[in-house]
């Protein structure tokens, strides 16, 4: 058997002539090949009719403007005439208004090949203008300049501040505040002595500066802490929940009460409503550390948040049901948008097809073809949200008619299935938009849920479920609350199949406390 010897580089096969080594491994040469294969490109088209999908009411409406100003083609018209001229072309064959042919629209193009992040517009392509607004940090901020404070102390102040987060916590302990605040001084430190020597009588200021220089310590950034704890909102600046309690009760002045006694020595028993624990330690009645433990319920857990600087979120309807003479029907909400049609102004310009040559004839053939192809678009846009909304009212129309337990199940692949289109635009219409019903306004992706089986062989709705539960909670004795299993047993009276892990879940994502912790004294 022939002997084979491995080495870091090769193999080295004894009775091969010349003892050859393959290095195939570490070749670096280059080589060219030609290769087969099918590849599917999209057009870029496509990605921009299901960015169209996409896009909430507001986003459309600037996208629209934006087509307005970069393509002469294109013009605003009022939605009563907006179809009363159209474009004649003897050398077109399109198909009537009413039979869009949409498949031909987005692929009948040029495959201009390339990857999707060429022709992808970005997620978020507008962004709202900014409006200013002042936030904890500037608030703090605001109220440390009206404090009568030396430069160190302010310096000392501000680093605190720095380091409370939007919920009005101190993110870090006071020795880091400390090592952030006296590399700041090493740092500054050469200027200011530079500034003192070139005085002529310096001995004087020399002392001034060794005195506002000298290193913070631990005893000076626990009294500052205090100075900050004490500006408003009541308990800012608090190092843990507990300590921002305590801040606000000695801000109330009850810093001598039995709640201040409570919270500061057995705050986890009255997190954990270990109520009769602290009542048997202190020697009260449960009721009475019950009493305390509402009172304490009433404090700010995240004073910051009040002054939070994430902008308020305003719904834009983008859809509109209403029941007319005892039938609901489906409105698109889109009279804000701008009317778009081909400009007549440049309607005979085009006719003329002697005026345009070479770069010209691109041009215009350019742009008239984009201005006919986001008409249609957003006809196809308005046409698929129609589609699907009426879907939903069809399904879900005992919802409407009695409440939200009689939401049934419901997914993208059946809407998909339905209007005949791939379950991806189901999901692109439904993002981000919102409708107003007789009972209130929802997001599209409301009405989407799993189901679970019923005894009398139905389906119901996930949040049908949740709503049960929530109403089960709602009447319940709060001395002897429903535990999971009771509430699987009360469902499975009403005929609903559920397991005790899957009502823990529901529970859990309705913020609904367990049993133990909503039991009352």
């Amino acid at each position: 058997m022939a002997e084979e010897r491995c080495s870091g580089i090769g193999t080295t096969h004894p009775g091969v002539e010349g003892n050859r080594t393959f290095m195939s491994g570490f070749s670096t040469k280059l080589y060219q090949g030609q290769q087969l294969r099918q590849e599917m490109k999209i057009n870029p088209r496509l990605y921009q009719a299901m960015e169209l999908l996409y896009m909430p009411l507001l986003d459309l409406q600037q996208h629209l403007k934006a087509e307005l100003e970069e393509n002469p083609f294109l013009e605003m018209t009022e939605a009563d005439v907006e179809d009363e001229v159209e474009l004649k072309d003897e050398d077109k064959d399109d198909p009537p208004d009413d039979e869009i042919d949409w498949e031909g629209i987005l692929l009948d193009d040029v495959d201009v090949g390339g990857r999707r992040e060429q022709f992808e517009p970005a997620e978020e392509m507008y962004q709202r203008a900014a409006v200013e607004t002042t936030d904890l940090r500037d608030h703090l901020y605001g109220q440390l300049r009206l404090l009568d404070l030396t430069e160190r102390e302010a310096r000392l102040g501000e680093e605190i501040i720095g380091n409370v987060n939007d919920a009005g916590t101190l993110t870090c302990d006071l020795n880091d505040v400390l090592a952030g605040v006296n590399a700041w001084l090493e740092d500054v430190r050469p200027a200011a002595q530079e500034a003192i020597d070139a005085l002529e009588d310096s001995e004087e200021g020399r002392a001034e500066l060794d005195a506002m220089f000298e290193p913070y310590d631990l005893p000076e950034a626990e009294a500052m802490l205090g100075r900050v704890q004490a500006l408003d909102p009541p308990g800012v600046a608090g190092r843990d929940l507990r300590e921002s309690i305590l801040v606000q009760l000695q801000i109330l002045g009850k810093a001598d009460s039995l709640t201040y006694q409570i919270a500061e020595n057995h705050f986890d028993d009255l997190v954990n409503h270990r109520w009769a624990e602290v009542a048997r330690e202190l020697s009260l009645k449960p009721i009475d550390v019950q009493g305390v433990a509402d009172e304490i319920a009433k404090l700010d857990p995240k004073p910051g948040m009040k002054y939070s600087a994430d902008p308020e979120r305003y719904i834009v309807l983008d859809l509109i049901v209403e029941k007319i003479e005892g039938e609901y029907m489906v409105f698109v909400n889109d009279t804000s948008l701008p009317r778009l049609r081909i400009a007549q102004s440049y309607r005979s310009l085009v006719q003329n097809k002697a005026l345009f040559k070479g770069e010209n004839k691109e041009f215009v053939s350019r742009k008239l073809n984009s201005a006919n192809w986001i008409i249609q678009a957003i006809e196809q846009r308005r046409q698929t949200m129609l589609k699907v909304m009426a879907f939903i009212v069809d399904r879900q129309l005992e919802f409407f008619e009695h409440g939200v337990q009689h939401l049934r199940p419901l997914t993208l692949r059946e809407v998909a299935d339905h209007i005949e289109m791939h379950e991806s635009t189901v999901s692109r219409v439904t993002n981000e938009k919102f409708v107003q019903t007789p009972r209130g306004v929802f997001p599209l992706k409301y009405f989407f849920s799993s189901g679970l089986a019923t005894t009398s062989g139905e389906d119901i709705s996930a949040r049908g479920v949740q709503d049960k539960i929530e109403k089960l909670v709602g009447g319940e004795d709060v001395h002897k609350p429903l535990t999971d299993q009771k509430l699987v047993e009360l469902l499975k009276t009403d005929g609903v199949k559920v397991a005790r892990r899957t009502v823990a879940k529901y529970r859990d994502q309705l913020g609904i406390l367990p049993a133990r912790m909503r039991k009352r004294v």
